[in-house]
């Protein structure tokens, strides 16, 4: 669709002087929502979700690019977001994550590392009759249907 398209290039020319920041998704719901998801390595804060949303929007508008009254909404992805990104595996690691699997299959444990292939968790194994053991395993991004961080309330 045009609108994501412009979106994305009004977002990548905003955000050109901060290489730690990225565009995660756009989204144009159907009810006319325009969702803009950007993050940043060490995060994102208010101020800089305000500036893309005042960017976008003026030159949205002055391009009249939606021709309905729309919502934008620039925000970081939410904390029950699934990761979408290399680099948002990349900002997470050391974290402890939950992996679903193309075959149905989850495996949580701590992400330890990121490669083109893939991910490297660490995750708890028990077998019968056994004490509970420490597992790294690799899993392919192609096997990979959805990744999300676990949050602890420790």
């Amino acid at each position: 669709m045009q609108v994501e398209k412009r979106v994305k290039e009004l977002v990548e020319e905003k955000i050109s002087d901060r290489p730690e920041l990225f565009l995660v998704e756009i989204k144009m719901l159907p009810n006319n929502k325009l969702i803009i998801h950007v993050d940043g390595d060490e995060g994102i804060t208010i101020q800089d979700c305000a500036a893309i949303s005042r960017h976008v929007g003026f030159h949205l508008e002055e391009e009249n690019t939606i021709e309905k009254a729309y919502n934008l909404e620039v925000s970081s992805p939410g904390i029950g977001e699934p990761l979408r990104l290399k680099r948002q595996y990349e900002k997470n690691v050391g974290r402890e994550v939950s992996v679903k699997l193309s075959g149905g299959e989850v495996k949580e444990g701590k992400l330890l590392s990121v490669n083109e292939a893939g991910i490297i968790i660490e995750a708890k194994v028990k077998e019968k009759g056994k004490k509970m053991q420490l597992l790294e395993t690799a899993v392919d991004f192609n096997n990979i249907t959805e990744t999300k961080v676990l949050i602890s309330f420790k």
